[in-house]
């Protein structure tokens, strides 16, 4: 099948041991039970950034991936959302690497034909074929995790398929494989592709990976030409409001890179100097025109800003720590912010934080610099959110408890 050949340098197959708890208990340890865990990737950056399951390299200190023509190489985690269960990784590239072609899954229809892809049983590439048996669906795989909107197929999904590609019959990616249902036959479960490219973009986004900020927000659409990124909203004194980019502007390239979504703009974006500047190509009332945009760096007056507001929310001062300094800790996290200062009487001292206590992780976020976490309390559903789940480091023991912001009682950090 022409769709399956055209797909397959893209997909990858993930293999490493993982620890998992025996019991689970608000002390997390590393004292824990290995199992070998493996699980499909897809590339969707020729620079060798593959998008899969979270639950796939979760608790995976060693990231194997096997590409199409079996070489073997060892990834890292860059980034990660473990309520939606997704996760994007890099592998090292000499070259380009081929990419997924992606679809769209608004205009999916019960009964139409689908093929998936996936390292089934640890058997690599293994394809499968059937039919989108329904939509939307919610599915509860735990106490602690459930899915929404899923795609339900009967095309064979087992385990080592999650975090593969599910596709239409011209190769496109129109759901990432996350589930099988326990104990039925022919039930399968993907994640819708265009749910999964909004939030692709957001962790792979330069403010996220880089501290760095271009201002435009949009919205992909199909057109008569296909996708296209139409610009909602541009930030006021933006890299982008200084370019010249308005509301109602079509983005068609950013450089080098075609832009049909917000995944492509921080693409294009990411490894992009500060004060660079970069060409964009737009169209307007229909016509194209070319403008050009200088990144920036996240301010200092930003920064001062984002930490007056961490000590008036939440009682806490922090700093981000170098990757040396924490890598003499710990390997089981990417990052974390020192606590320098807890404010007597503040909600983080009601929960037991302390100084020289470090934050790794805030609800399903993680904390590894302050733009981090004034994502976090910056939320508009933050009132939703409450009481936030934290996570810390004293010693080398993880510690979590919840912080309400709002007036409500107290629960200690415990061990």
């Amino acid at each position: 099948m022409k769709a399956v050949e055209r797909v397959r340098p893209s997909v990858v197959n993930i293999h490493g041991h993982k620890t998992v708890s025996e019991i689970a208990s608000r002390k997390v340890s590393d004292a824990t039970r290995k199992v070998n865990g493996m699980g499909t990737g897809v590339i969707v950056d020729p620079r060798g950034y593959i998008i899969t399951n979270h639950h796939v390299v979760d608790g995976v200190a060693r990231i194997q991936v096997t590409m199409a023509d079996q070489k073997t190489v060892i990834a890292k985690l860059v980034a990660k959302d473990p309520k939606i269960d997704l996760a994007i990784i890099k592998i090292p590239s000499e070259g380009t690497l081929p990419t997924i072609k992606i679809g769209t899954s608004r205009d999916l229809m019960t009964g139409e034909s689908v093929i998936a892809i996936g390292n089934a049983y640890g058997y690599d590439h293994t394809v499968t074929v059937g039919i989108i048996s329904a939509l939307h669906r919610t599915v509860q795989v735990s106490e602690v995790q459930d899915y929404q909107n899923l795609i339900q197929t009967d095309a064979s999904i087992n385990p080592g398929n999650s975090g593969g590609p599910l596709l239409n019959i011209d190769g496109d990616l129109i759901g990432i494989n996350v589930a099988v249902r326990v104990g039925a036959q022919g039930i399968g479960f993907a994640l819708p592709v265009d749910e999964v490219m909004e939030i692709a973009s957001k962790l792979l986004s330069i403010r996220h990976m880089e501290s760095r900020w271009h201002g435009i927000q949009g919205i992909s659409r199909i057109s008569d030409q296909g996708h296209e990124f139409v610009v909602s909203n541009v930030k006021k004194d933006s890299p982008a409001g200084k370019s010249g980019l308005k509301a109602g502007d079509i983005v068609k390239r950013i450089g080098k890179t075609d832009v049909a979504r917000a995944l492509d703009v921080e693409r294009a974006l990411l490894g992009q100097t500060a004060g660079e500047e970069i060409d964009v190509i737009v169209r307007r009332d229909g016509q194209s025109f070319r403008a050009q945009m200088e990144l920036a760096s996240i301010s200092r007056r930003t920064a001062t800003d984002t930490k007056d507001r961490i000590w008036s929310l939440l009682g806490l001062r922090v700093e981000p720590m170098s990757t040396s300094q924490f890598r003499q800790l710990t390997s089981r996290y990417r990052g974390g912010l020192r606590v320098t200062a807890v404010r007597p009487g503040s909600p983080v001292a009601s929960q037991g934080i302390h100084r020289n206590d470090i934050l790794v992780g805030m609800h399903v976020w993680e904390t590894v610099s302050l733009e981090n976490l004034a994502y976090v309390i910056n939320r508009k559903d933050l009132s939703e959110l409450q009481p936030l789940k934290f996570y810390i480091l004293r010693g080398r023991e993880t510690l979590y408890g919840y912080l309400p912001i709002t007036e409500k009682p107290p629960v200690t950090a415990r061990r």
